[in-house]
């Protein structure tokens, strides 16, 4: 069984399991062995992975920096033109070294979601990114950037100030920075949108994370 049939059997045992007498331990067991025998038989499909990494209650990028960094100060604006919520960025200090961090940053409500643009940035976010970046060159600063977006925001009026050449710049910029860069996969790493944060010394991806070059649902589109 995939793992959505997986976890509505094994929800189905959890209600019986609650219904019974404390008392009755053997049953109790019982229900605790079926619960572990459908956990191993259960096939992981490629679509189970994706929606794993969608998840709304993994953790967003707002919770690694609080946990890993002190004294951690967001900095705003591109000095061109807007500040893009979807793209956090900022100066931090990780065992004592002052380092940058450039995040794509999804809310955890349909506000925080809606004001974000669900972690799809826009030019002035790459732009941003751009700016802390060449700065954290200057200064000798290390560079970790965390990516969690499904691809660069789509919208016309993204395309209107220049989408695909602040993507650009980035890959350009990044590929040519003398200052370490570690980037992290969070969950969706998708499209160009995460490739602008993504030319770094090291990579890494967290458990059921997802990197591809397009999103599922664009494949199709292309595809269908």
């Amino acid at each position: 069984m995939n793992l959505k049939e997986a976890q509505q059997k094994i929800n189905e045992i959890k209600i019986q399991q609650m219904q019974i007498d404390e008392k009755d331990l053997d049953m109790w067991n019982d229900y605790q062995r079926q619960i572990e025998t459908i956990q191993k038989e259960t096939i992981m499909t490629p679509w189970d992975h994706v929606e794993l990494a969608r998840r709304p209650d993994r953790p967003k990028a707002q919770d690694y920096i609080d946990l890993l960094f002190d004294e951690f100060i967001e900095l705003h604006g591109d000095r061109k033109s807007l500040d893009d919520p979807a793209m956090l960025c900022g100066l931090g200090s990780f065992h004592g070294m002052p380092v940058t961090i450039l995040a794509q940053s999804k809310g955890k409500t349909v506000e925080e979601n809606l004001k974000q643009h669900f972690g799809m940035p826009q030019p002035e976010g790459y732009r941003k990114a751009l700016r802390l970046a060449q700065q954290a060159e200057k200064f000798h600063r290390p560079i970790i950037t965390f990516v969690d977006t499904p691809g660069a925001y789509p919208g016309k009026e993204a395309e209107e100030k220049g989408q695909a050449q602040a993507i650009a710049d980035c890959l350009y910029t990044f590929s040519s920075l003398k200052t370490p860069i570690i980037c992290f996969v969070l969950s969706e790493g998708g499209s160009g949108g995460a490739l602008a944060l993504s030319v770094a010394d090291k990579i890494f991806m967290l458990e059921y994370a997802v990197y591809s070059i397009l999103s599922p649902e664009g494949f199709a589109s292309i595809l269908w």
